[in-house]
């Protein structure tokens, strides 16, 4: 994650961290995949990467109609962590540069906040492959912020790949091979 965005970086600009909200997901496979990329992470760049946790809580949907029930996992915290995170580092002047990397326009409340209190600070978004939201591009452009689209940035991606196997240290960590 470090080297992708560090290729996105402009002359004398430094990545000082790479921060990354999730949850574990509840199904035991793919939070498996998720910990052996996150650990890897954490092996390779040290400090310059953290993970934040929210959870996962299952949540009960009933059709108005025919009273049928399902459950299905809801992300919870993970949105309000990175909002006040971006805050955070504004009021206690950790940064210069704020990288959003998310589609969600739940986030145009933080970015506004930001914008408007802190005009100093440049806000960017950085949209992932499959996720974008009109709303956050057209606050960039009102701002003269910057959108990116990832989706757009395949070389970028490439370049910053893993190896199959991360080892530091005595700590190993193998790319599952469904991601292979």
């Amino acid at each position: 994650m470090v080297q992708l965005f560090e290729q996105f970086l402009g002359v004398d600009q430094v990545l000082e961290k790479v921060i990354y909200f999730t949850a574990s997901p509840l199904n035991k496979d793919k939070n498996s995949r998720q910990s052996a990329f996150l650990n890897a992470n954490k092996l390779i760049n040290g400090k310059k990467f953290e993970v934040v946790r929210g959870k996962y809580l299952d949540k009960t949907i009933v059709c108005p109609k025919c009273k049928y029930s399902i459950s299905r996992p809801e992300e919870k915290k993970t949105d309000v962590n990175l909002s006040i995170r971006m805050v955070a580092d504004c009021v206690q002047n950790k940064t210069d540069i704020l990288i959003l990397v998310s589609g969600d326009s739940d986030f145009i409340p933080p970015v506004e906040f930001i914008q408007k209190n802190y005009p100093d600070k440049n806000i960017r978004v950085y949209f992932p492959p499959s996720i974008f939201s009109s709303n956050l591009s057209i606050n960039m452009k009102q701002h003269k912020g910057k959108a990116v689209l990832l989706k757009n940035n395949l070389p970028k991606f490439l370049n910053s790949r893993m190896n199959d196997i991360v080892e530091l240290d005595g700590k190993t960590y193998t790319i599952p091979d469904k991601w292979k």
